[in-house]
């Protein structure tokens, strides 16, 4: 079963007095990069959600991030910092004393102004937490991860199919090729002929080096391992879309090998219709390998 690295789920939940919500979001990548943005107060919860990550995909850049609070109703009221209090206190007299000096007058500073300086009023630090709310988060997790995960697999049955359409195309091309083939050699035949009974009524032909040199040219335009190689690869496509197995990185292999022999048989044709038929064979290619690159 295909699996497509490009998935987005989002949940909310509730509990031991805390409210949450998660986002979870995949899109391509070469191998697995995993970026958390977790609460640090939460002990242990962090490898716990990379390793429950890890274990469910083998490639894809994946996001995941958790915004807790307290519930409502729980949440502590910010406090004084009486160290922050006194040292803008302190810095406030200053700046009085130095105009006073310069005969500047400045309005007094109220008690609103003085707590609304950065810092005077501390929002509390969340306290550890146990594991009672680790436990909590991992599975209300699951869900989302599910709805992750099924995401990527209803893509990945959407890139199958269209994958296997150009598996079978490539197929197709292929035989196309090989009947071209051999109405080029029919052709080349014919026209090597006209052209040595040319040759032949200006000069003396030897016949023994003509035919090494007609061979030698027929072994240099041969098609048919690159052919073979192309039956092949289809054959192994094909193999790995039946497996139920990460086979984005196989699949892109092929398409390289792929595109190096329709390389080979556009170099080697020497027919326009071989030559067409190696250029839709690229073509086809090319569609195939920009849908691999969303294979896990």
């Amino acid at each position: 079963m295909i699996r497509s690295m490009t998935g987005f789920a989002t949940g909310r939940g509730a509990g031991e007095g805390q409210d949450w919500t998660w986002e979870l979001r995949g899109v391509n990548a070469r191998g697995l990069d995993l970026r958390l943005r977790v609460p640090d107060w939460i002990e242990g919860l962090e490898p716990a959600l990379r390793a429950r990550l890890s274990a469910a995909m083998a490639r894809g850049s994946v996001t995941l991030a958790l915004r807790i609070a307290p519930a409502p109703g729980r949440a502590a009221a910010p406090a004084l910092d009486a160290a922050r209090l006194d040292a803008a206190l302190a810095a406030l007299a200053e700046v009085e004393a130095r105009a006073r000096e310069t005969g500047v007058d400045l309005a007094p500073a109220n008690a609103a102004q003085v707590l609304a300086l950065r810092g005077v009023m501390a929002e509390p630090a969340p306290e550890s937490a146990g594991p009672g709310l680790r436990q909590t988060l991992l599975a209300d997790f699951e869900a989302v991860l599910d709805a992750f995960l099924a995401m990527r697999a209803a893509e990945g049955r959407e890139l199958e199919t269209v994958l296997r359409r150009e598996i079978d195309e490539i197929a197709r091309l292929t035989e196309a090729a090989a009947g071209a083939a051999e109405a080029r050699r029919e052709d080349a035949a014919r026209g090597l002929k006209d052209a040595l009974a040319r040759v032949a009524e200006a000069v003396d032909v030897d016949e023994g080096r003509v035919a090494q040199e007609l061979a030698l040219l027929a072994v240099k335009a041969d098609i048919t391992e690159e052919l073979d190689r192309l039956r092949a690869h289809v054959a192994a496509a094909r193999a790995l879309l039946d497996e139920d197995a990460p086979a984005g990185r196989r699949l892109d292999f092929l398409t390289q090998e792929f595109n190096r022999e329709a390389n080979t048989v556009c170099s080697k044709s020497g027919h326009p219709d071989l030559t067409r038929i190696g250029l839709e064979l690229k073509a086809v290619i090319d569609r195939m390998r920009e849908q691999v690159q969303n294979v896990e």
